[in-house]
């Protein structure tokens, strides 16, 4: 299955959670940047709240695509949340100083992209409330974890996970973090994300931004 683009996922996939339109206690975080134009499409057809739920991936300095793990948007400005794959760590033998230097590198790079998504206004309060945390496709699902754990801690009703494509095996395996897990397409075998795209180009901070003031929570 190909999407035609991001909106089309978006409208796809609210088609799957019609059960969560129109109640007050829904709201939509989006992970940027490609998960934002999905989400704006769902938080519309919801008519629920749009906000970003930041998340960054912690490369491996030689190999930057390596995902060691991924940190988020925690309680606390200054202790973000931290999802590490020790399996990788240890193979790729990375001292905790070289790591922590990585660490301090996105945590800096997170607080930047909240500062210039938001505009200044608060993160949505998901205490009680329903989250749905989105993005545009899933590999092998770490800043996903990382998200639906930050989430955790901010002691919602209820945890959504949904994208429009990801493997079969990553869902499963976030389905121990999140009390519902929603994918349109699980393709038997999964290459890459923009794969199932017809248009995946690159998603920009101002376009973030305005689909952030179009439906400010």
């Amino acid at each position: 299955m190909r999407f035609r683009d991001r909106t089309e996922a978006g409208k796809l996939l609210a088609k799957k959670l019609a059960a969560y339109a129109d109640r007050p206690d829904v709201l939509v975080l989006a992970l940027p940047r490609g998960g934002v134009p999905v989400a704006a499409e769902l938080a519309d057809a919801l008519e629920a709240p749009l906000d970003v739920l930041v998340v960054r991936k912690l490369g491996l300095p030689s190999q930057p695509e390596l995902a060691l793990g991924a940190i988020a948007s925690g309680i606390h400005p200054d202790e973000p949340v931290k999802v590490l794959n020790t399996t990788l760590l240890e193979r790729a033998g990375l001292p905790p100083d070289a790591l922590q230097r990585v660490t301090d590198r996105e945590l800096a790079e997170l607080h930047r992209r909240e500062a210039a998504y938001r505009g200044g206004r608060p993160a949505v309060n998901v205490a009680g409330r329903v989250a749905i945390l989105v993005d545009d496709g899933l590999a092998t699902g770490a800043s996903a974890r990382a998200g639906l754990i930050a989430l955790r801690e901010r002691h919602p009703d209820r945890v959504v996970l949904a994208v429009p494509v990801a493997p079969k095996s990553t869902l499963v395996s976030l389905a121990e973090v999140a009390d519902h897990v929603v994918c349109a397409a699980a393709p038997r075998r999964f290459v890459a994300v923009g794969r199932h795209y017809v248009d995946f180009g690159q998603v920009g901070d101002a376009e973030v931004r305005r689909l952030l003031d179009r439906r400010k929570s």
